[in-house]
């Protein structure tokens, strides 16, 4: 499986950004999605996070995002999106998509790994 994600980039304060992630390869491959994101001399951290198994429905969002981020993805191609509202300066960082075999909010758990865009929040 190779994500590609994109829609990075600088932002002013309360402003938005929709981040996309292309999937492909043997899609079939895992059952669970999300976005990560690794702010400069921090930990890589959950952002949210969807199971796509019908038979398993959760989703989750960081504490810091909830009301603000929504995530969504659409099967027919294959792509996540994490819509970002209202963002702040602390949301600057590398937001990375992940999948993974099975829900999970934890990034050591990931199976596959996008490269990365970044995000500026700055005035």
């Amino acid at each position: 499986v190779q994500l590609q994600a994109s829609g990075g980039g600088l932002v002013q304060p309360g402003g938005s950004l929709r981040l996309s992630c292309v999937a492909s390869g043997f899609t079939k491959d895992y059952n669970a999605i999300g976005w990560f994101r690794q702010a400069p001399q921090k930990e890589r951290e959950r952002v949210s996070c969807i199971s796509i198994s019908s038979s398993d429905p959760r989703i989750s969002y960081a504490d810091s995002v909830k009301g603000r981020f929504t995530i969504s993805r659409d099967n027919a191609k294959n792509t996540e999106y994490l819509q970002m509202n209202s963002l702040k300066p602390e949301d600057t960082a590398v937001y990375y998509c992940a999948a993974a075999l099975r829900y999970t909010t934890t990034a050591s758990t990931v199976n596959y790994w996008g490269q990365g865009t970044l995000v500026t929040v700055s005035s």
